[in-house]
């Protein structure tokens, strides 16, 4: 398990409890996380879960695949920090992890 944090545009934020294995975007889903919409639900085919990377955690988490860099052009406000939640494995390197929300999906 691994605790993640997830600040919205207007700096609410809510931590939640996210088993191994699963996705960033699935802790998202299970928790009632406003702004993850997750339309094709994690099937790296639209860009509606779309998040920013806390600085401190860019290196942990890697890089975009160059399919997600593809959907992240459908993102709205992308930025160098960008990633799609449903391509981040949950795993216990990960515990304190934060992600932040854009305004709103694409």
């Amino acid at each position: 398990m691994a605790k993640i944090t997830f600040v919205d545009h207007t700096g609410e934020s809510r931590s939640v409890e996210a088993e191994s294995g699963s996705t960033v975007m699935e802790a998202a889903i299970r928790n009632a996380i406003p702004g993850i919409e997750a339309e094709c639900g994690g099937a790296c085919a639209c860009a509606t879960c779309h998040v920013y990377i806390d600085d401190a955690w860019r290196e942990i988490v890697g890089t975009p695949t160059p399919m997600e860099e593809d959907m992240l052009d459908f993102g709205y406000d992308v930025k160098p920090s960008s990633r799609l939640s449903c391509q981040i494995k949950i795993t216990d390197a990960l515990d304190g992890l934060v992600v932040k929300t854009p305004e709103r999906q694409a």
